[in-house]
């Protein structure tokens, strides 16, 4: 079972205008499918995948049209939205407390999530024990050092970085690869970083205060440098925010993660 091929994947972005307010939208969607594996395999059959906190974005089936995806989000007003809403299944639950069996699943996801839950060490503890062996956690999150607008002269037209981390509910701003390891017990099999200083701008823009049309004259402004940012980002680059991807050992020690 293959993962859907990195420009139709970028196509499904859902945000809205996707290379001006979605641009760092689309660069989360090339991180993950840079760290996803290309291939998953269940005996014959359909893999599983689950995707904890999907209840709007549903990337898990867009990334891999041809799992059978579970979206599970504790907020039941959320399950049912995005791209998933007419594939998945959708489970009202925990991410402290998941509803499944140990191994239930070849892929596991927590796109942007953790840091919206106080109690991640038993949130990730759970994430990996419906993994199956040799099956695989992919996360995206932003980096401890993140911060919002990138650009100190953007301010005056941003919401204050406060009241935007509450909205978006985060208990926490965001990780360090060492925390992330020792929440996880192992360093990632690979990671991609996302939002680099060329692209920030627009991200700045996308979640200002602006007008559109104030907003579309800055973008057509910087296009040309966020172009170059977002062309030449390779995968180990310099960004505010990263996906990893853990593969969880089999039984006899092999898919260990590197």
């Amino acid at each position: 079972m293959q993962k859907r091929r990195l420009r139709p994947f970028l196509a499904l972005n859902p945000f809205p205008n996707g290379l001006t307010d979605g641009l760092f939208y689309r660069e989360k969607m090339r991180a993950i499918h840079r760290i996803a594996p290309d291939c998953l395999s269940h005996g014959g059959a359909s893999a599983r995948v689950l995707e904890i906190g999907g209840g709007r974005s549903g990337l898990a089936s867009l990334l891999y049209p041809d799992a059978r995806v579970t979206t599970l989000d504790r907020d039941r007003s959320l399950l049912g939205q995005g791209p998933s809403a007419d594939t998945a299944e959708p489970v009202c639950a925990d991410a402290c407390r998941l509803p499944f069996p140990d191994g239930a699943f070849d892929v596991v996801t927590l796109f942007d999530v953790l840091e919206h839950i106080e109690d991640d060490a038993t949130a990730a503890r759970e994430a990996l024990r419906v993994t199956r062996a040799g099956g695989w956690l992919l996360l995206s999150t932003p980096g401890a050092d993140w911060h919002y607008p990138y650009y100190r002269a953007m301010r005056r037209w941003c919401p204050p970085e406060s009241s935007l981390m509450q909205d978006w509910g985060h208990v926490r701003r965001g990780y360090r690869t060492e925390t992330l390891v020792g929440l996880f017990g192992a360093r990632p099999a690979v990671s991609a970083t996302f939002i680099n200083p060329l692209t920030a701008f627009y991200h700045d823009i996308a979640f200002s205060n602006l007008g559109r049309r104030k907003r579309r004259l800055l973008y057509g402004v910087a296009a040309p440098i966020a172009l170059v940012g977002y062309l030449l980002h390779y995968r180990t680059a310099p960004g505010t925010e990263v996906a990893m991807a853990w593969q969880k050992p089999d039984m006899a020690g092999e898919g260990a993660t590197a």
